[in-house]
């Protein structure tokens, strides 16, 4: 079977997805519900059983799981804002390196959740380059969590073996429950419905016009595609970029949005808030080179921009749908 931790929130409700495509029906989730709605992420999967976290990691470390597939690890706090920095290296460090050394114990295929905040301001560029992990710079505590891993795995030698995905600005169905932390496609599209416009950041650095600050948006759908051409192709092991590899400005994403609905685009400029100023970042996007360097890998769809948000809005947000 296939462990899918964090199984019934944004990304790893998309892997089950994906996997139900693919013909996998056999996977436990694991994940802590809560009281959010990410259950409703659970409704249309197929799968053997669900488990909460505290639970299966009982049960694991009592040695119950046998013919263990593969892990998709996407189980942490994966909230930028966090300030506990006990809670995050606890639920993105400690929890990682007990799954990672289960996997390689018991030699099952091991997959997990790095991030793009690793990358911090992109003063190091976005290159997914190991030999210069540790000179990378987070802007947060979440983010540094999970370059706390990548370190580890590195130190012991791990990333020939297993493999580490830092994903980029993920938007798509399934992550409706997650408040803040949602996408601004999803974000926008509800200011759009209510009130007619969009509001977006002003800039505060005079090389960016407002809205002109750009991110590498990477569609879900893109995503779990190529999340599962590392289950398929075990010969491919270290950390990959995962994202479109193209920076667009947020105009650009509000006008998509806008033009998904047939609505004339409109827009208010807001000021950042001071607490965000620091720490915001003005230009990502994903060098990957080194993912489309792999054999078949250039085979696979990437949904451009226009079509993704045009997707998303049209077939899901519209109808309030889950994948």
């Amino acid at each position: 079977m296939y462990i899918v931790t964090g199984g019934a929130g944004f990304i790893g409700s998309a892997l089950v997805w994906k996997l139900n495509r693919m013909g996998e029906t056999d996977i436990l989730i694991v994940d802590s519900l809560g009281t959010s709605e990410k259950w409703k992420n659970l409704r249309n999967l197929r799968y053997r059983d669900y488990m909460e976290k505290d639970v299966f990691l009982e049960r694991l470390q009592a040695g119950s799981f046998d013919m263990v597939k593969g892990i998709l690890h996407m189980g942490a706090c994966s909230s930028t804002t966090e300030t506990d920095c006990r809670y995050l290296a606890l639920n993105n460090y400690e929890y990682t390196k007990t799954l990672a050394e289960y996997a390689l114990a018991k030699q099952i295929r091991f997959v997990y959740a790095s991030s793009a905040a690793t990358y911090g301001d992109g003063e190091q560029g976005y290159a997914d380059d190991e030999q210069r992990l540790a000179a990378l710079q987070p802007l947060n505590m979440y983010g540094y969590s999970k370059q706390m891993f990548d370190l580890y795995a590195q130190r012991h030698r791990w990333l020939d073996t297993i493999v580490g995905l830092k994903f980029f600005n993920v938007f798509g169905p399934n992550e409706y429950h997650k408040g803040d932390m949602r996408s601004v496609v999803h974000k926008a599209h509800g200011q759009i419905k209510t009130r007619g416009s969009v509001e977006l950041f002003k800039s505060a650095r005079a090389e960016y016009g407002d809205g002109e600050q750009q991110r590498d948006f990477v569609y879900i759908k893109d995503v779990v595609d190529k999340v599962a051409y590392f289950l398929e192709h075990r010969e491919a092991n270290g950390i990959y970029n995962i994202g479109r590899g193209e920076a667009e400005t947020w105009n650009a994403l509000v006008t998509a949005i806008f033009t998904a609905l047939k609505l004339p685009v409109n827009i208010n400029y807001i000021e950042m808030p001071e607490h965000l100023k620091a720490k915001y970042q003005y230009y990502t996007a994903a060098d990957m080179s080194k993912f489309r360097a792999l054999p078949g890998a250039n085979l696979l769809k990437n949904w451009s921009l226009t079509e993704a948000v045009a997707d998303y809005v049209q077939q899901y947000l519209e109808k309030n749908a889950h994948l």
